[in-house]
């Protein structure tokens, strides 16, 4: 943990080399996290989830409705980079996406089955493909930058944790059963 409220597992600083051993431990975080997620907002009032995390930060809910818009992005990002050759994918404002107002009446239970249902499909996607496949890319359009999708699973795996760090390190902090 750090004392940075918006990086409590700090900043994603993945391996140089990410080797088929790391590969298969980022899949099993990403198969873990819906259930950690569930777990980190188990009895939480409708007060508490509409409590940021930090200061200027999203609230809990917002959080764990951005996670699912997040990670379909990343699901999507996968395929096309697995149907085509270094596609220039579509970015999207994560930030504006968090503020839509339907965001904030929408059950959560919504985006968490949506998110256990998407990791899912998404793990077994990741357990079919071959070492090769793992070293496809996309674009991204924000600088042209190339991710190589070893790189990808390795910064969902880590964006679960943080997301998740970021509603249990509120719990701690405040002191929520």
């Amino acid at each position: 943990m750090t004392a940075d409220l918006r990086y409590p597992i700090g900043k994603f600083d993945p391996p140089a080399n990410i080797t088929s051993s790391d590969v298969h431990g980022y899949i099993q975080r990403i198969k873990d996290t819906p259930e950690k997620l569930k777990k980190a907002v188990e009895g939480l009032t409708e007060a508490q989830l509409n409590t940021p995390y930090r200061p200027e930060g999203w609230t809990v809910r917002q959080v764990i409705h951005h996670m699912a818009d997040s990670h379909m992005n990343a699901f999507i990002r996968f395929n096309w980079a697995l149907t085509e050759d270094s596609p220039r994918i579509k970015a999207y404002d994560e930030q504006a996406w968090a503020e839509l107002p339907y965001q904030n009446h929408m059950p959560l239970e919504v985006s968490l089955n949506l998110t256990a249902n998407l990791h899912e499909r998404w793990v077994f996607l990741l357990k079919s493909m071959s070492e090769e496949d793992f070293n496809r890319s996309y674009i991204h359009p924000e600088g042209n930058k190339v991710y190589v999708l070893r790189k990808v699973a390795a910064m969902y795996a880590w964006h679960g944790d943080h997301h998740i760090a970021h509603i249990t390190s509120l719990r701690e902090r405040m002191r929520w059963k």
